[in-house]
């Protein structure tokens, strides 16, 4: 569907929450949550009960004495609650304190997510990476406005390797095409690979190592990887 042209429909199926929430200062939580649910044909009143309990809002007070935090539950409500096929969220942990954001991350968004699988989809802008990982499908590292790394979370995971290897001995230069060394202190050596962890691994266990493990980067470690061109994967 083209945004231009079909306006109301395109919007009639995606919610959004910003980084900076604002609503009309002289409305109250609840005031605000009719005005939302005004323009939605659908709306649903368990969810919006469950979270105005979760969050522990009172629906009498107005807006502008809520907190950031605050405002940025009501928001997320007004746009979990019509359950759209598409939800926007822009930074939408920030503010909320590390409990709170949790319970949201764990019990909110993944919930929504698991609702009805293959028709609701969840695009993220975030820099806590970490927070979501467990939730990740697919991701984007964008710099600059330009998207330098697309790939889906699983595959990301096996091309991204850390490989950790101790010696008997020092083992002097090593060979390893297509590989960064993070750190290297004496006889041990810890290493990143960008989907060559095979090559990279034969060619340690023939130097006879003591110790020898592969593991995931988590997408967080990726990111770095990638954006740093002092770490990044040759």
């Amino acid at each position: 569907m083209n945004p231009a042209t079909h306006e109301v429909a395109v919007k009639s199926r995606l919610a959004y929450v910003p980084d900076n929430v604002a609503f009309y200062p002289w409305m109250t939580v609840r005031a605000t949550l009719d005005y939302f649910a005004s323009f939605r044909t659908r709306w649903n009143i368990e969810t919006e009960r469950r979270l105005l309990d979760q969050f522990q809002l009172d629906v009498r007070q107005k807006t502008s004495h809520l907190s950031k935090g605050q405002r940025t539950q009501v928001a997320l409500m007004t746009a979990i609650c019509p359950e759209p096929e598409l939800l926007v969220l822009d930074e939408p942990t920030s503010g909320l304190d590390p409990i709170v954001r949790r319970e949201f991350i764990q019990t909110i968004i993944g919930a929504y997510q698991e609702g009805q699988p293959g028709h609701r989809t969840v695009l993220i802008s975030t820099h806590l990476i970490s927070e979501f990982e467990g939730l990740i499908d697919t991701f984007t590292i964008i710099e600059r406005g330009r998207d330098v790394l697309t790939l889906d979370a699983d595959e990301a995971r096996n091309r991204y390797q850390k490989i950790y290897a101790r010696f008997t001995d020092d083992p002097g230069d090593l060979d390893l095409p297509g590989a960064h060394v993070l750190r290297r202190h004496g006889r041990e050596v810890e290493i990143v690979v960008n989907g060559n962890a095979g090559d990279v691994t034969a060619r340690l266990q023939s130097r006879s190592p003591e110790t020898l493990t592969n593991e995931s980067l988590t997408l967080e470690e990726i990111f770095i990887a990638t954006i740093q061109p002092a770490r990044a994967v040759a």
